[in-house]
């Protein structure tokens, strides 16, 4: 039976008439139903194009897996395992850019990547529920595809669990560069270009300190911040946005169902056409940018971002939006291993946990959900929630109690995240009710107890909430004369996607009020 259906085989014979030269697949097959797969998976790509060929004597020890190469010269990206799912889009595009099709990349990133010299070999390890890992091995499968120097081997976790444990890896994406850990979560491929470049950042610092002063600059390359930008540029004014990373705490989110007119999407799509209308204005986005310091406007009316890498950026106006974060529970053996056992998406890395305990933080609609989610997953679920009953919306709560593999505890405190030194072994939490304190032995633990709003770098330079969110009037001034700000890093209510994106366009509406004003 055919892996892919009709519409998929049909959109991907469009697709491959873009190649520009034959490419070659080569497979390495062992005898399990994932190789059976993998066979069916080649074969039916090499017969929607005249310039795909297949092979089936590769010798990877990862079996099932498979090369990519253009015909002729040695295969330079690789997957082990069968990339569906999340995925799939990855395997179209390492197809297309092996095979001469240009990448969209920014043409001096792409240049770059070019001049790295190697040898480079990346290996990334993924799970197919990951929304974060395509942009990882998307990004490193343009530069194995551009740069002779340079391999990639992308690894679905789940499917080679022995090779998961030997290397300690419990959270994905996780990017290994010639055998030694090299990045851990999401990246694009200018923060993966920047890790390799070090001149990099000297040279985006440098073109950031010559840009003329903005009408309206953007802090923020989230919901808000996009509306913003988009709102700004349609009045025909100077707009900037800066972000440290373009899509914010979206890009983390998976399924969508509350977007009014979409009935579903997930936050990588959104986020990339939320990018691409942007791209559609005069908007200057200068991404991988993080601010330090905001310096309020002076004899000349301008205020002052500086930046991490030392450059400044002046404007009339300034939009802050610079979203929230996981909050984290801010007990012993928390930081020291995250990633090791202590995570905060799910959908990311409740894979690594199959067969095994784990306990989710947080009584909310997030905790329950990611609660019911790894139960289909791993052996057990615990959920500790500190108040006294859970928070999430009662369907949800009638579902998570339906589950044979789940067990409750309300008002308990986490006190403590415990492990051997390299990995989690348990938590302690306080019965709230008695006083005792209790020992859950387990192997995971997702954090899933609310939002941080970004706004440590503002030292004070406006009126904040003791929680740190920026204080806003009706028209989202701040306290600060030509500052405004939007979304989750303000005091407004209910911190959703489309809440957002309203603010950020009223806050572009009342900057432009306020330059026409002044």
């Amino acid at each position: 039976m055919p892996l892919l259906d009709a519409a998929t085989t049909a959109q991907l014979k469009a697709y491959l008439g873009n190649l520009r030269h034959p490419i070659e697949l080569v497979a390495s097959l062992g005898d399990d139903a994932k190789s059976v797969d993998t066979r069916s998976l080649v074969e039916e790509i090499a017969a929607l194009s005249d310039k795909v060929s297949a092979r089936f004597d590769g010798s990877d020890a990862r079996r099932p897996s498979f090369a990519v190469g253009k015909a002729g010269e040695p295969a330079r990206v690789h997957f082990a395992g069968l990339p569906l799912g999340h995925e799939f889009t990855s395997l179209i595009l390492a197809l297309l850019h092996v095979g001469g099709h240009p990448p969209k990349e920014e043409a001096d990133l792409l240049e770059t990547v070019r001049g790295l010299e190697g040898p480079l070999h990346f290996e990334t390890f993924f799970s197919l529920t990951c929304q974060n890992c395509p942009d990882v091995v998307q990004a490193l499968n343009i530069m194995a595809a551009l740069n002779p120097a340079i391999t990639h081997v992308a690894i679905d976790g789940a499917l080679f669990q022995n090779e998961v444990e030997r290397r300690k890896i419990m959270a994905v994406p996780q990017v290994f560069l010639n055998g030694e850990p090299f990045g851990q979560g999401r990246m694009d491929l200018a923060q993966i270009v920047a890790k390799i470049d070090t001149g990099a950042v000297a040279r985006a610092a440098e073109k950031i300190a010559a840009k003329e002063p903005f009408d309206v600059l953007v802090v923020g390359g989230g919901p808000a911040g996009a509306a913003a930008a988009i709102y700004a540029a349609r009045k025909g004014i100077r707009t900037g946005v800066v972000t440290e990373r373009f899509g914010g705490q979206v890009l983390d989110t998976m399924g969508i169902e509350n977007f009014i007119s979409v009935p579903h999407t997930e936050g990588p799509r959104l986020v990339a056409q939320l990018e691409q209308h942007v791209k559609d204005y005069a908007v200057d986005v200068m991404n991988l940018q993080k601010a330090v310091a905001l310096k309020p406007a002076n004899g000349d009316g301008l205020a002052t971002v500086e930046l991490e890498s030392g450059a400044a950026l002046r404007a009339k106006t300034v939009i802050l939006s610079t979203g929230a974060r996981w909050r984290q529970m801010g007990v012993p053996g928390e930081d020291e291993y995250r990633n090791k056992g202590v995570a905060y998406c799910p959908h990311c890395d409740g894979p690594l946990y199959k067969g095994k305990r784990t306990a989710v933080i947080g009584g909310g609609n997030s905790g329950v959900e990611a609660a019911i989610d790894l139960a289909g997953i791993v052996a057990h679920v615990t959920l500790i929630e500190f108040d006294s009953q859970l928070r999430a919306d009662a369907v949800l709560q009638t579902k998570l109690r339906s589950l044979p593999n789940v067990t409750i505890i309300t008002s308990a405190l986490t006190t403590e995240v415990i492990g051997d030194g390299e990995k989690v072994t348990g938590l302690v939490y306080r019965d709230r009710t008695t006083d005792e304190v209790r020992t859950v032995e387990l192997e995971g633990i997702f954090v899933q107890i609310g939002l941080v709003p970004n706004t440590e770098w503002l030292n004070g330079a406006l009126a904040m909430t003791n929680r740190g969110e920026i204080e806003i009037d009706s028209h989202l001034a701040t306290s600060l004369p030509g500052v405004f700000a939007a979304g989750d890093v303000t005091t407004v209510p209910f911190k959703q996607i489309v809440i957002a994106m309203g603010e950020g366009s009223k806050a572009a509406l009342s900057a432009f009020d306020y330059l026409i004003r002044h």
